[in-house]
């Protein structure tokens, strides 16, 4: 694996990112998280995911909404998905075992690899014991107006050789897509391209605040 512009890429790639067609893993979720969602006008749109370990993106994120949203998705579709979360929260009494119980993971941010080193060593091993494994996040890092990405997500799915799914919050449909997937190349500007088009029409709650889709370099 070579390093360029300080983010992993691979030796030998192709030119860009490639779409994953395959939903091999299914799941049976809930019907009353379904009903929720629909009854406050919301639809998912998910066929599956395509590997037991990968990564999802959601875009955008730019409203305290967002979080209520993606666990009913969650729990619509029955997926074990995992999110990150401050290492101290999970020591407070109840809540901690309660966001762990939604999910979350407990980051220490300072470990000798680094959270992003961490989890894709974690995806390396759930992938050779054959354990489930997804994580999902925002790459914008937070509700306020970024101008870029945090480029994390983009050099743990390229060291862990793990999926990327694009989850789309759109607003403007009411509807959260949870049905592409991609094969990261590792040239970092040609995957960003492919993933800026495929969001270009999503449309957050605030979508101001939504952060230009690049992750800075260097």
């Amino acid at each position: 694996m070579k390093v360029r512009s300080g983010v992993p890429t691979l030796a030998t790639v192709p030119s860009s990112a490639e779409w994953l067609p395959a939903r091999p893993v299914k799941f049976q979720g809930s019907g009353l998280a379904r009903a929720a969602l629909r009854l406050a006008g919301w639809r998912v749109v998910f066929d599956g995911l395509p590997a037991r370990q990968g990564v999802l993106i959601v875009y955008p994120h730019t409203s305290n909404w967002d979080f209520p949203l993606g666990v009913l998705t969650k729990w619509t579709l029955g997926i074990p998905v995992s999110f990150w979360g401050k290492d101290s929260l999970f020591k407070v009494p109840v809540f901690g075992a309660w966001v762990r119980w939604l999910g979350g993971i407990p980051v220490d941010r300072f470990s000798a690899r680094g959270v992003v080193g961490d989890m894709a060593a974690r995806f390396r091993a759930a992938r050779q014991a054959d354990e489930f494994l997804w994580l999902a996040l925002a790459p914008e890092g937070t509700r306020k107006y970024q101008d870029h990405w945090r480029s994390g997500f983009y050099a743990m799915t390229v060291q862990a050789e793990v999926p990327l799914g694009l989850v789309a919050f759109d607003y403007a449909t009411r509807e959260v897509r949870v049905n592409s997937f991609l094969k990261l190349s590792g040239d970092a500007a040609a995957d960003m391209a492919v993933i800026a088009g495929h969001f270009s029409q999503v449309r957050g709650l605030r979508h101001e605040q939504a952060a230009p889709i690049r992750i800075r370099q260097g």
